[in-house]
């Protein structure tokens, strides 16, 4: 920058993250140094506030690993540059030769979440109204179809009634299979403040105790896939307590009488719901009279009700609750589904679902017609697609024969993920656009490989949970020949031979389009109407701040309001009254067995995002929980051999991973937990994907992923330790890793059952080949660094114990160089510092050791000492739950 230049003006964009849809500014001196990221304190999703995710975007935005040019297979198998004229005839001819061969259910998109809602738009558009498919799915099928299944039955329509300032004038939150402290942490922080501010209650309803446990009121930690037995027990308790809203059930719903009957028979009393749920009945009892005598109820859910195989009848039940008393369309109540990507909502809106077409309608005639005159359409699509699960399998029969795959990982997320891995192999065409060179995916076969514009480089919108429309903005050059996706997609529908409906010159003619076809012969009978916007000029579109739909024609832009829907008691059905839904009886859809005698629950973990593409470049986030783990009840460990801090094989009927074990009577009896971040490019064993069943719910298709049958062992890996090195570093076959981003290259973790003089050669075979050497001994361990023209280029530590993970002593060999001889030193050491524990702050790198000391000490005593003292907690707030942990353990100790 020329001296006395002005900066340039912050960015406003949307994180990249979860649903909650944060607004941020962001500023940028030179891409190669990061950006600083900071909340947007005008934006109504979060003002100013930002999780640890989210603070920490600027480390993420290196072009390390990226696609940058389009790749396609050569006859002899490799991926080879082509141009990208090549690259986009190759795909368009490569599905047209195969729809003209085998009609175009051979073909199929698998989108995702993270595109942007034009870029979902466009591919939609070119499947559903020009190839005349339906077999376009996404990604978001795995996390929120129970809810908009549970929407549609419910109230005809996919709509979330509320917004996010429910939460802060509700009186009671609950909190229905959702760790949102750690998946949601903005939104739990509006929540705790409410607690706190207006005296809220908090009730939490999960199989684990997490950390959104430590700001509740009461907790029922339920046996798993129980959500419906207790929302039908509710139901009978606010019908005997004569606490329905009759006037409203008489004047605006349908079905009330069917569904208390369904309610009766799942749980006729108080001590049945209790009894079945697994719960303590002055527990149930407690809860049910909170919701009957609280007006102001808000219910929030999120995966562990629609990961499930009965997730829409969950959905329904936990609504049926909210019609019965009313609580619903007003502030500080009804329910909310907590949206888990960022543009899972967008995608709805555009017909991302193999179910839906665009603007929130389905497959009907007369809806097909309409949408296939707007689009001038030759060949609409006549019928509901196969759903993500479904589409696989057909590629695994040879059905599909070509599938476009677009920002998303099917290969690590999808269940039996080891055999869709296997499925890909057999596709004649395999086209994959990503902004990553090498993932799961990718290695399973791609014969077309484009360069996709990731966040920060590409302008469009995205939806979240309130039904929010924000902007994304770039604030970064596209790098390489990289292209937004829209860009991409149009370009191969203009070589099919569909220029003229693809014709869009920018983000800002795709959005026009598809907010004019939501307004198109709507007149109030569908709830996505964005007419005030289907005229927006490029300028306005530049300029366009946060908006939350409907938006009819003659709606005023108010740029941070609020709407909320079905004040009126008005739905969309025919009769425009809402449905009361019977749910089936509960049953989980595998039983346990002898072999599997355990229930397995996937779920995410606080500091990192889906399979870590982004997060997992940050070094802070690396910090909080760096390895792939599963948490065990401690009588379950007792029975299987097991201690915390080892490992674990972990095992279901389609698969196994060996993961590192902990401990944890927060965890139910009889579950297991693993997180699904790690992948096959972060660690040796550790694809969850691969272990989870395919059941699926028979209405919204979202597979099982909280309660498939599954057993564990011990696993015996006795030597702990990490590698660094300059350079990609590849271990023996056998070893346990996990893949760290850190500030000086590349760092595996690592665990072995081979002695340390196999490690000993190991790295004098790699690392310390034509290298100097310093090696660090003591009695249970091995380490070296190795210095290359007298600058560090690697080192390895392993061991027994904890200390072979520690940093600390070849932190201080490599700070003071190679050795001046040239020849291999090996030094005696004295015994190494005490550690400070695990990483509990991020963003100020505060471990549990300062933070109990500081308590113990008398120095603090609650979160804002500690934040005043330590930082820890002051910034982001994800680490409060655990702080107020931390110090409640530690004062409890002290005054023992």
């Amino acid at each position: 920058m020329n001296a006395g230049a002005r900066p340039p003006e912050p960015v406003r964009t949307t994180c990249p993250y979860c649903g909650v849809g944060c607004g941020l500014r962001v500023e940028v001196v030179e891409a190669a140094a990061g950006a600083s990221v900071t909340g947007d304190p005008t934006h109504p999703a979060n003002f100013g506030r930002i999780c640890s995710k989210g603070a920490t975007l600027g480390e993420t935005i290196s072009l390390d690993g990226r696609l940058l040019h389009p790749l396609v297979r050569s006859a002899g198998g490799a991926m080879v540059r082509t141009t990208w004229d090549t690259a986009l005839d190759t795909v368009a001819q490569g599905f047209s030769r195969i729809i003209e061969r085998d009609g175009p259910d051979a073909v199929a998109f698998y989108l995702s979440g993270q595109l942007l809602t034009e870029d979902y738009y466009v591919a939609n558009k070119l499947m559903k109204g020009f190839i005349g498919s339906a077999n376009v799915d996404t990604n978001s099928r795995l996390c929120m179809a129970s809810s908009v299944a549970g929407h549609r039955r419910a109230f005809g329509s996919d709509t979330v009634p509320g917004s996010y300032s429910d939460l802060e004038t509700a009186d009671l939150t609950v909190l229905v299979g959702s760790n949102t402290a750690w998946c949601h942490p903005v939104l739990f922080q509006r929540m705790a403040r409410n607690r706190q501010e207006r005296g809220a209650n908090i009730v939490v309803i999960d199989p684990r105790r997490t950390a959104t446990c430590e700001e509740a009121d009461l907790v029922l930690q339920i046996a798993p896939g129980t959500d419906t037995i207790l929302f039908s027990g509710l139901l009978v308790y606010l019908t005997e307590q004569l606490a329905l809203d009759y006037s409203f059930i008489d004047a605006h719903t349908a079905g009330f009488e069917t569904a208390l009957v369904r309610a009766r028979e799942i749980a006729p009393t108080l001590a049945a719901t209790a009894q079945r749920c697994g719960v303590p009945e002055r527990d149930v009892a407690r809860f049910f009279d909170l919701f009957a005598t609280t007006e102001n109820v808000i219910t929030c859910y999120s995966q562990g009700v629609n990961q499930s195989a009965q997730g829409t009848d969950k959905v329904n039940a936990i609504i049926n609750c909210h019609l019965a008393t009313g609580r619903i369309g007003r502030p500080g109540m009804g329910p909310l589904s907590l949206t888990g990507q960022p543009n899972a909502m967008g995608g709805r809106e555009v017909g991302g679902l193999a179910n839906q077409l665009a603007a929130h309608m389905g497959f009907s005639p007369a809806e097909i017609e309409r949408v296939g005159r707007f689009w001038n359409a030759p060949r609409m699509a006549r019928r509901e697609g196969l759903k993500a699960v479904q589409m696989f399998e057909a590629i695994e029969r040879g059905e599909i024969k070509a599938l476009w795959v677009m920002a998303t990982n099917p290969a690590m997320s999808l269940p039996r993920a080891g055999a869709v891995r296997e499925a890909l192999g057999k596709l004649e065409l395999l086209v994959i656009s990503d902004n990553v060179e090498a993932n799961d995916t990718v290695g399973s076969g791609a014969h077309v490989l484009l360069p996709a514009a990731a966040w920060g480089e590409k302008h469009g919108t995205v939806t979240n949970s309130e039904r929010r429309i924000s902007r994304q903005r770039a604030f970064l050059p596209l790098p390489g020949e990289a292209k937004p996706d829209w860009w991409i997609v149009s370009q191969v529908a203009r070589r099919m031979g569909y220029g003229d409906a693809f014709a869009y010159r920018s983000a800002a003619d795709v959005f026009r389009e598809h907010a004019a076809l939501s307004a198109f012969e709507n007149g109030g009978m569908r709830d996505f109407d964005l007419g005030a916007l289907s005229g927006i000029s490029d300028k306005d579109y530049d300029a366009l701040g946060p908006v939350q739909w409907p938006l009819p024609a003659d709606a005023p832009l108010a740029q941070a309001g609020d709407t909320r829907l079905f004040g009126d008691g008005r739905f969309f059905t025919s009769d425009r009254k809402a449905r009361f839904v019977a749910p089936e009886p509960p049953a989980l859809k595998e039983a346990s067995s002898g072999e599997f005698p355990l229930r397995l629950n996937t779920g995410r973990v606080r500091d990192q995002w889906h399979s870590m593409t982004r997060s997992g470049r940050s070094p802070r986030l690396a910090t909080h929980i760096a390895e792939p783990f599963v948490e065990v009840h401690s009588d379950d460990a007792r029975a299987a051999g097991l201690v915390d801090g080892g490992f674990a094989r972990v095992a279901t009927a389609h698969g196994a991973c060996v993961l590192k074990v902990t401990v944890s009577d927060g965890q139910r009896p009889g579950s297991l937990f693993v997180p699904i971040h790690w992948s096959d490019a972060t660690a040796s064993s550790a694809r969850i994907g691969e272990l989870v069943a395919p059941h699926t719910d028979p209405h919204s298709g979202q597979p099982e992923a909280k309660a498939t049958p599954a057993t564990i062992a011990s696993a015996r890996l006795p030597l702990r330790g990490f590698a660094r090195s300059r350079r990609p570093l590849a271990l023996p076959s056998g070893t346990w890793w996990a893949r760290i981003a850190t500030s000086e290259g590349h760092e595996l973790r690592l665990a072995s059952d081979r002695d340390l003089m196999f490690w000993h050669d190991f790295a004098q075979a790699t690392l310390g080949r034509d290298a100097e050497v310093v090696e660090v001994v003591d009695a249970h361990s091995y380490r070296a660094a190795f210095f290359v023209d007298g600058e560090f280029d690697g080192c390895l530590s392993i061991g027994t114990g904890e200390a072979a993970l520690r940093w600390d002593t070849l932190k201080a060999v490599i700070a003071a160089g190679p050795p001046s001889s040239g020849a291999p030193v090996r030094i005696q050491v004295a015994p190494e510092p005490a550690d400070t524990g695990a990483v509990v702050c991020a963003c100020f790198g505060v471990g549990e050791d300062a933070v109990r000391d500081a308590v113990c000490a008398g120095r603090a005593s609650n979160v804002a000492e500690i934040g005043r003292l330590l930082g820890a907690g002051s910034n982001c707030g994800s680490c409060l739950p655990e702080l107020k942990r931390l110090i409640a353990r530690a004062r409890a100790k002290a005054a023992a």
